[in-house]
């Protein structure tokens, strides 16, 4: 089906951060008519489902300052400028929690908010785990996180989703994908 699409007729940059950027665009859309739309530009993510066996999953615990509260979820971030998203997964993998897999499969890529942001996250199980070498440090996070990795059996993770402790969309969404 060959649907008619919006046209940029102006886009100015609100603001420009490391992560993300924010825009103030004028579009004339499909049905003729100009909107100012504000959207948030991002080069993607990658979501990390590490799984030490096929009944286990590894999950991180982290302050979300947004939402001012600690959660457990898949670990995830955002890909470097021109990174594949399966080589983005496995650093992170080993940047976040210690693992290092020696199989990164992909399981699909979904816009998360598309209705003003474009970032996509990719999905990735990542398999034949094993920790960083002696002498190395379990995990690397970024000078911003503080991150506690644990291993939790696929049904408590589950279970945890129904009861409401896992908040988070991805880590919802990336259960439900395997």
């Amino acid at each position: 089906m060959d649907e008619a699409r919006g046209t940029l007729l102006k886009s100015d940059v609100v603001y420009e951060g490391r992560v993300l950027s924010v825009h103030r665009d004028e579009v004339r859309l499909p049905k003729g008519n100009v909107a100012r739309l504000e959207v948030v530009r991002h080069r993607g993510s990658a979501v990390l489902l590490p799984m030490p066996d096929l009944d286990h999953v590894v999950l991180v615990r982290q302050y979300r300052y947004a939402v001012d509260r600690w959660m457990w979820e898949l670990a995830a971030g955002s890909l470097e400028p021109g990174e594949e998203p399966a080589v983005g997964a496995a650093r992170e993998c080993e940047e976040e929690t210690g693992l290092v897999p020696s199989r990164v499969e992909a399981l699909g890529s979904f816009y998360p908010t598309p209705g003003y942001c474009d970032e996509k996250m990719h999905f990735f199980r990542l398999t034949g785990l094993r920790e960083r070498g002696e002498g190395e440090e379990r995990a690397m996070p970024d000078a911003d996180e503080d991150i506690r990795v644990r291993s939790f059996s696929l049904q408590d993770v589950r279970d945890m989703v129904r009861r409401g402790e896992i908040e988070d969309l991805k880590t919802a969404a990336g259960i439900a994908l395997l």
